[in-house]
């Protein structure tokens, strides 16, 4: 039996990127792309490489393009990432794997890399879901995102935020209120499913000539939250207060003041940017 699982692309909504920082946000899923992962039973253990992790390249001027839109990385380092912890969580738990049993491992994904859209995530999130079925383990959804979150941070040391997570996790529409107190105690923050009536016209714009590891833009602002910097935390102060706001406006179906909402925090973003140029370059 072949086991299939799938993870979709994701936008943020409003608040982004204040979930690496104790703030809140509203994320959707984008079921235009996704990744899938597919798991069987076989006499060894192997990942099939996907297209991200080719090393055979027409010529030098083919592998220069692939390097500059999709960066250094594909998907084995994921799935290899992603089955270790795995293997430690059930092991936390008390849940004995029967890692004598083998299985191939592959995936694909058509989500557009390095541009925000959750791509990384969507593996990992597939992997942990086959993963599950294969060996019979069930995970609590409020545990998944930040497992999913471990691979990335703990196990590859890739700076990143729990959002991309929980939405790819519960899918739909998620308000994720990632307080600190909470994420200390507990691991995860409130994750709350939202039903409005409708969503918005929304447009989703990306450059994969502007690709790159999302680890680059959250360095230097990592660093300024870590000292204190009175800029990033008041915008992260202020992209909370926006997205409670953001969150009315969506469940009464105000597009107009979600719009500006919208733009307001996109501003607040422009200022951290300032601020993080400022000290760090």
């Amino acid at each position: 039996m072949i086991i299939t699982s799938t993870a979709y692309a994701r936008a943020g909504l409003i608040g982004n990127p204040s979930d690496g920082y104790f703030g809140k946000t509203i994320a959707f899923l984008v079921r235009n792309f996704r990744a899938r992962v597919r798991l069987w039973e076989s006499p060894h253990f192997e990942i099939i490489p996907g297209n991200g992790d080719l090393a055979k390249f027409a010529s030098v001027r083919e592998f220069l393009l692939d390097q500059r839109l999709h960066g250094y990385y594909g998907g084995m380092r994921l799935i290899k990432a992603s089955l270790k912890r795995f293997d430690d969580y059930c092991e936390g738990k008390g849940i004995d794997l029967d890692t004598s049993r083998s299985f191939t491992i592959g995936y694909d994904s058509d989500i557009p890399r390095l541009v925000g859209l959750g791509g990384s995530s969507a593996i990992v999130v597939a992997t942990l879901r086959a993963l599950m079925q294969f060996y019979g383990v069930t995970i609590p959804l409020e545990a998944l995102p930040g497992l999913a979150h471990s691979v990335e941070v703990d196990e590859l040391k890739i700076a990143a935020g729990l959002q991309d997570r929980v939405i790819q996790s519960y899918e739909g529409v998620v308000a994720m209120d990632f307080d600190k107190s909470l994420i200390q105690a507990r691991g995860y923050g409130n994750y709350e499913r939202l039903r409005p009536a409708h969503l918005p016209p929304l447009y989703i714009a990306y450059d994969p000539q502007r690709a790159e590891v999302s680890d680059v833009p959250h360095r230097g602002l990592r660093e300024l939250f870590a000292r204190g910097d009175k800029t990033v935390l008041s915008a992260i102060q202020r992209y909370r207060e926006l997205t409670d706001l953001a969150k009315a406006a969506l469940l009464a179906g105000d597009w107009d003041a979600l719009g500006r909402l919208m733009t307001k925090t996109s501003t607040s973003a422009a200022r951290s940017w300032r601020s993080r140029r400022r000290t760090c370059g």
